[in-house]
């Protein structure tokens, strides 16, 4: 693939940080044209919760990232400050909260941001999964099929290169485009404020958890002997307080058929 877009006076620009910045324009973009339509978020808000949540979800990459390898991290901690490396589960563990605060501070509907965030994060996600393809990170187990792709580039994170690989990157890419499609569809007949991020986290929870066993970059992590990997079981349990948080705000929050104005579901 190709790691380093281009170089400019000596200094390399990689393809991932670039797709990163393409998804995070098209993100703050979203963000701030549907949250002023839904709850009056100001420009001034969405860039400021655009840079807590970046920030946010720095942090909890890396230290996601801590847990996959602790003893190699400690050993030589520059690795991970240094490292383009990033947890997904753990950028939105530490970016959920930081929204539901900076929500509630300035008096945004809760609900109907979540729902705005839910295609945002999208968006950011798919250009982010396009630029580990071409980093060559979160790559697949070895394929014989058409789909797969060979990784040949020295700089890139692949390991094996030469060889045939499940482009497991694109498949997420695709899985979650196809999420935002639905909730694209979904936003102007949902039953309750907060269904779309529901719909997303559980939509991303089920597509995440079989995903990962077509992936081949084993320093990942994995849990109970080897059964799963830290992903899936991140995954398990954002399935399982999703649907039971889905369950209880349908109750409380099911809109009266045919009318616009929908109830605040109850936590």
């Amino acid at each position: 693939m190709r790691p380093v877009l281009f170089e400019v006076g000596g200094y390399s620009i990689y393809t991932y940080g670039f797709m990163i910045a393409v998804g995070a324009i098209a993100g703050i973009a979203y963000m701030a044209i549907q949250g002023k339509k839904e709850t009056g978020l100001s420009f001034d808000q969405a860039n400021t919760l655009f840079l807590l949540i970046f920030f946010a979800a720095v942090v909890g990459g890396k230290v996601f990232l801590f847990f996959e390898d602790p003893s190699g991290y400690v050993r030589e901690p520059a690795k991970l400050l240094r490292g383009s490396g990033f947890v997904f589960y753990g950028s939105f563990l530490f970016a959920v909260p930081t929204m539901l605060w900076f929500f509630r501070k300035n008096k945004l509907n809760t609900y109907k941001m979540l729902d705005v965030m839910a295609v945002t994060t999208c968006l950011l996600h798919i250009f982010g999964r396009f630029g580990c393809f071409f980093a060559g990170c979160c790559h697949g187990t070895p394929a014989d099929h058409f789909l797969a792709v060979t990784f040949t580039d020295p700089v890139c994170y692949a390991n094996p290169k030469g060889i045939p690989l499940h482009p497991t990157q694109l498949y997420e890419a695709f899985f979650i485009f196809l999420i935002m499609l639905y909730l694209l569809w979904r936003r102007n007949n949902k039953r309750f404020d907060g269904e779309l991020f529901l719909s997303y986290l559980i939509g991303y929870a089920i597509g995440r958890f079989g995903i990962e066993f077509f992936r081949g970059d084993t320093e990942r992590g994995f849990v109970l002997g080897g059964l799963m990997s830290h992903a899936q079981l991140v995954a398990v349990l954002i399935l399982v307080v999703a649907l039971l948080l889905y369950r209880r705000w349908i109750h409380h929050g099911v809109s009266v058929i045919g009318k616009r104005n929908l109830k605040t579901p109850v936590v």
